[in-house]
Order: C-alpha cells, then structure tokens, then sequence
C-alpha cells in the first residue's frame, strides 16, 4: 500500500461562490529536480481551493526523501515499483476521488505553469456540464532559444490512418491558436477531468503502462456523451520527452497504436489504417530510426512493438 503524508492549498472563496476543489496529481519516477521545479511554480498560482498530492513510481534516486524533506505538508503516495504512467497516476486519482474532489488534474512533473492557468482550465469547465476534458496551450520548455513555440494547442485524431495529431506544433505562437474550442483530445502532459466523468467511465488503462492513455480516456469520454475542450487561455511549458527513454518510447507508442486502434476504429477503419501502416509509416518509421543515434536498439524496439500490438486479442 502507498504511505501518504499532509497536503498542500486551500479552500477559498471568490465572493459567495466556493471554487471546486481540485487534485493535482504530479506523477514522479527519479526525476526530483524536475519535480521540485514543476511544484514550486504550481504554488505560486492563483487558484485557491486545491492540494497537490505526489505520486513516486518506485524511484531509486532518493526522490521520496527529497519530497518528504522539502515538502512535508504536501501529500506523498509512493508505490513500490515503477507502474508506469497510466497505473501510477491511477494511484493519485483513486486518492483524489476518495478525497472528494470536484476535479482532478494529471501535470507531468517537466512541466511549470502559469499562474492562472488551473484558473483558466475551471472556469471553462464550469461552462457546461457535458465537457468532461480540458487541456491548456502547450509551450516548449526552450525551443529554438523561445518560450512562445507551441508543443500542443489541441489534438485531431484520424482513425483511417492512426494519426494522433497535436496541432500547432513547432509553431511559434502568433495568436492562430486563440479559440477555445472542442478537440479530439486534450494532452496527458495537463488534462483537468471531472471527476463524475472518471467515476462513470473508469480509471486510465493501465495496460498501455505509457503513451496513448490519454487519448483512450478522452475518447471513452466521448463516446459516454462528454467533450474535450482546448483552453488558449491556460497556458504551460513542458520539457517534452525529459521524464522517459527514447527506446522506451519507441516501444510502447508502436505497440499501444495498434491497441489503441482496435479498441476504438471500426473494422473498416481498422483494416485501412494496417493497409496505410505497413505501405507507408512501417517504412518511414524504420527509416527514421535506423538513422538514429540509438538505431539497432530503437529499430528493435520498434518491430517488438509492432509484433506485441498486433498480436493482442
């Protein structure tokens, strides 16, 4: 069983409206420094009535001590073994659940935020009761010497090909991403998800361990009647990539395509994105690895995702 200790926000009032409460889970796996920055500007936003409980996915870097040294009022679940993204943050949401919380956020730990952000995120939430999903504008940490090139601004996904799209990428952000608007799904690096829409459609699959979950949530989401919505308005900045392997990656994003594939494309969807993946993107994807830096262990991992994704019932 995970040990817990202390919390940290408040319940604060705007006027006679309470604002709803809110779980920020901030899932760890040996990356303290990274999730020291990521808490600390988490404590300098404006929104009142939150608490932020970390999650330790078994680190070995001494992560828990730091944590618990650091930040004694804040909440610590600290499992046993690494469980991945989709079981560990399960681990932070059943918490926040128990708690009695209205919202629960998922932040990567090689995040900061801005401080209205989690402002911004309710306050669109609140608008109507069948948006179940909200996400941010995503900035690269640096990029390119800039803060203001856009990593997320909304995703699109396309069941013909098993393309998930995250628009506006690599783009420098000169307002063309400013709407609030309805998207496909929101980006697991800061998703608020209420959390009736959890209780009525359940936790993240926790076998797709990494990469893919939130999608397959958002989706799960959709298909139960609730929306995801993009919100320009709440902004953050994320290392991409800083928290996992590229091997890793490349394993279990092939891999959980596929799964992801057959739990939500039509037969005929499904059988026209493996005619378009085995024509065109096995060949592209093996390309690109094979002139990589890591390109036998990478292109290994690659066709072991490819043969693990295909061959699940």
């Amino acid at each position: 069983m995970p040990k817990a200790a202390g919390k940290l926000g408040g319940d604060r009032q705007r006027g006679e409206i309470t604002e709803p409460k809110v779980v920020i889970v901030v899932l760890n796996w040996n990356g303290k420094r990274l999730t020291v920055e990521c808490v600390e500007s988490v404590t300098k936003i404006g929104y009142g009535n939150y608490e932020i409980l970390l999650v330790d996915n078994g680190s070995t870097d001494g992560s828990q001590e730091c944590f618990r040294s650091r930040y004694p009022e804040i909440a610590l679940l600290e499992n046993k073994a690494n469980l991945g993204f989709a079981e560990g943050n399960n681990v932070g949401i059943q918490r926040a659940i128990d708690e009695r919380a209205d919202y629960i956020l998922l932040l990567n730990n090689d995040t900061t935020v801005d401080e209205n952000f989690l402002s911004e995120l309710v306050n669109v939430a609140e608008r109507d009761s069948r948006i179940g999903f909200v996400g941010p504008k995503v900035y690269y940490y640096y990029c390119r010497g800039r803060r203001d090139v856009i990593a997320f601004a909304g995703g699109h996904i396309n069941l013909w090909i098993g393309k998930a799209r995250n628009l506006g990428e690599r783009e420098e952000d000169r307002g063309q991403y400013d709407d609030t608007k309805q998207v496909s799904y929101v980006q697991g690096s800061c998703l608020l998800v209420k959390t009736e829409v959890v209780q009525r459609i359940g936790l993240l699959d926790s076998t797709l361990f990494a990469y893919w979950e939130e999608t397959d949530w958002c989706m799960r989401g959709n298909r139960a009647g609730y929306t995801s919505v993009f919100v320009p308005s709440a902004k953050i900045w994320h290392k991409v990539a800083a928290s996992s392997g590229s091997v890793g990656n490349t394993y279990y994003l092939t891999r959980n395509l596929f799964w992801f594939m057959k739990k939500h494309a039509t037969r005929k969807q499904y059988l026209c994105f493996l005619t378009y993946f085995f024509l065109v993107q096995f060949w592209i994807s093996a390309g690109r690895i094979v002139g990589s830096r890591k390109g036998s262990s990478m292109l290994i991992a690659f066709l072991k995702g490819v043969k693990d994704g295909i061959n699940r019932h």
